[in-house]
């Protein structure tokens, strides 16, 4: 039988010390060669082991086997140039030293298929794994070859699907692509970014879902939220067309976050991971604020449709408050669980 509130991580989850510095974004790894491959390993078990000590039912492998959300698939790309870098404002929001498109972008072979089998021989969990999305790729490079945004989204759609089809067999049940861009340039996601992510996801039988938040806690994240105002309403720009498309699960940002949550309806139909743990602050939600999160959501999305999630990612995070926030989660969906329930027997 189906678990009702579902619960599940946006992502990425604390490194431990021996792997890569803590709370520390694009952390340089600090084993090698052979002991690099077995301390991922290692690592992505402890993440695992957290999770399910937290009590979590959709498991992730943490994001232990990359140093970041985009570029550590970009890696494995043929076409783009590491050694020449160029600075480009990622999101509108800051400026970074980014890899440069010099040729066609294509995949050799897949580039996360035997983490995935590896997580999948550990658990009997369903498991969730994520990749970037084509927009996000693109507004994390300079394009010295293509030399359009949208032509490149498309070559990296078709990469992806190749990507997400390797997983798929490795044994995935939900596959995430992260479009934090999907903020930023609504004109872009509606007139080609969703059918980008659609091309992405052509053909799989896996579940499928775009997560789309406001960022990790970090300073120029932090900063640019409090040019927002009081009211967030990027998301009433981009969900008509999401709430159409095929994608299955649009996961989001919710809890302390100055999004309106009746925005929730625009997606009426869909599955949705709402956000009830902000990743922002060390400060550990209480059961009952995330249970409030969930409520209001319930709101505007069916119960069997809402899978309780963190905002974003928590790597930047100590692990014990990543794990206290774990654990929060799970409890708060269980009082919101056994509420449905009691109202179910009434």
């Amino acid at each position: 039988m189906k678990t009702l509130l579902p619960t599940s991580t946006a992502g990425s989850l604390p490194k431990p010390s021996w792997l890569a510095q803590p709370e520390t974004l694009w952390s340089p790894w600090k084993l090698q060669d052979e002991a690099l491959v077995q301390g991922k390993q290692d690592a992505l078990r402890l993440s695992l082991l957290a999770q399910q000590q937290a009590g979590i039912e959709i498991v992730s492998d943490g994001e232990q086997t990359r140093q970041h959300f985009v570029t550590t698939f970009i890696e494995h790309l043929n076409g783009v140039d590491f050694d020449q870098r160029k600075t480009v404002k990622i999101r509108d929001r800051y400026e970074a030293s980014v890899p440069v498109v010099v040729g066609d972008v294509s995949l050799s072979k897949p580039v996360f298929a035997e983490d995935a089998a590896f997580l999948r021989q550990q658990t009997q969990q369903p498991i969730k794994w994520a990749l970037p999305g084509p927009m996000t790729m693109v507004d994390t490079l300079f394009d010295d070859h293509y030399h359009s945004r949208e032509k490149l989204a498309w070559e990296f759609a078709k990469i992806l699907n190749q990507e997400a089809k390797a997983l798929q067999a490795a044994g995935v049940d939900i596959i995430q692509f992260d479009e934090p861009a999907f903020n930023v340039f609504f004109d872009e996601v509606n007139d080609w970014g969703i059918a980008a992510l659609e091309k992405a996801i052509e053909g799989l039988e896996c579940e499928t879902a775009v997560h789309i938040c406001y960022g990790y806690g970090i300073k120029a994240n932090t900063d640019w939220k409090k040019t927002l105002g009081s009211e967030w309403r990027q998301y009433e720009a981009i969900f008509p067309k999401l709430q159409q498309s095929n994608i299955d699960l649009i996961s989001l940002e919710c809890h302390n976050s100055r999004v309106p949550i009746d925005l929730l309806e625009l997606l009426r139909g869909k599955k949705v991971m709402v956000g009830a743990i902000d990743v922002a602050t060390h400060t550990i939600e209480t059961p009952e604020e995330v249970a409030q999160t969930l409520r209001k959501a319930l709101e505007f999305v069916d119960a069997d449709k809402l899978y309780p999630c963190t905002n974003c990612g928590m790597a930047p995070l100590p692990r014990d408050v990543s794990n206290a926030k774990l654990a929060a989660l799970s409890a708060g969906a269980e009082i919101v669980r056994q509420e449905l329930s009691a109202l179910k027997a009434s």
